[in-house]
């Protein structure tokens, strides 16, 4: 009878080779087989199960599905001598795994690749372009403006769009796909992801910007007192006129009532001058005497004729 040992020894031993000598290539994948570093047969760039020879093949995986390059923002200057910190990114794939192990092995390479390519395509297109055709990519009319920076936009000038940042993006791409093919990437898209002033010219922007709204805020002012002004203009005149009129009526009613008394004295002085002549006498000896006075007048005087007689009365 046979030791264990030696049914299980054959049995691992053709396990490790049948694992060596199976590989699955998926469909995200694409295989390169190398033999001692040699480039063996076809690439394998549809997804199955392959056969190798164990130990001395080597199954070489890369991606087929799209791979992503986000590149590093760079301080770059416009033709109109504007320096821009630029942040861009692509989208790339491995169109020939042949070509693409034999040139620059693995995606790590790749990626330093497209660092060289596509940020030297970039700098070429943002220098050759005024700022504008960088940010902007058609002359529609802006809709971020406030409210009284018309004037302000009007002055300043914003420059019109002849070539636009969808061409540059475009040109940058297709500078730098032919630099590519040789490596077997094939360069999908490539975007601006973002753009701003580096550090120096930012505070002159934030400079000019605090200005402009100084401006706006003045004409506000302005135009704020002008109404105040108008307003109380018209609250002025409107008082006049109801005080005026206000005037005139109690002046009529005054003179209504002055007439109506004068009426009514002379009816009275009329009917008896002696009482109207008490009467008038009594009012001005009210209007004239109060315990301040003091006069020194002759008891014969007709002032107080009405008081010599008066005796008092129980």
């Amino acid at each position: 009878m046979k030791p264990k040992g030696f049914i299980i020894i054959p049995i691992i031993v053709a396990f490790l080779l049948f694992s060596g000598g199976v590989y699955t290539v998926d469909e995200t994948e694409q295989v390169v087989v190398t033999q001692f570093g040699k480039v063996i047969g076809d690439p394998d760039t549809e997804p199955g199960l392959r056969f190798k020879i164990p130990f001395i093949q080597n199954a070489n995986y890369f991606p087929k599905n799209l791979q992503e390059w986000d590149g590093d923002p760079g301080q770059i200057p416009t033709l109109d001598k504007t320096f821009i910190r630029v942040d861009t990114f692509a989208r790339w794939k491995i169109v020939d795994p042949l070509k693409f192990f034999q040139t620059v092995n693995n995606v790590t390479g790749a990626l330093g690749r497209l660092d060289d390519i596509v940020d030297a395509a970039v700098r070429n297109f943002i220098t050759s372009y005024p700022l504008i055709e960088t940010v902007r990519k058609t002359n529609r009319e802006l809709d971020t403006f406030e409210l009284g920076l018309e004037e302000v936009r009007d002055k300043r000038g914003l420059g019109t769009v002849k070539i636009g940042r969808e061409k540059i993006t475009k040109g940058i791409m297709e500078q730098a796909q032919p630099k590519l093919a040789k490596f077997g990437i094939e360069l999908v898209d490539v975007k601006i992801k973002r753009i701003n002033y580096v550090e120096e010219v930012q505070k002159t922007v934030f400079g000019r910007m605090i200005a402009e709204r100084k401006q706006i805020a003045e004409k506000f002012r302005s135009e704020g007192q002008g109404e105040a002004r108008k307003i109380e203009g018209d609250k002025e005149r409107e008082m006049k006129r109801i005080t005026s009129g206000a005037y005139k009526k109690s002046q009529e009613i005054m003179g209504k009532a002055d007439a109506a008394a004068t009426r009514i004295y002379a009816d009275a002085y009329g009917r008896s001058p002696d009482f109207y002549s008490f009467v008038n006498t009594l009012e001005l000896y009210k209007q004239t005497l109060d315990k301040d006075s003091s006069l020194v007048l002759s008891t014969d005087t007709e002032f107080f004729k009405y008081l010599k007689g008066y005796t008092g009365g129980k």
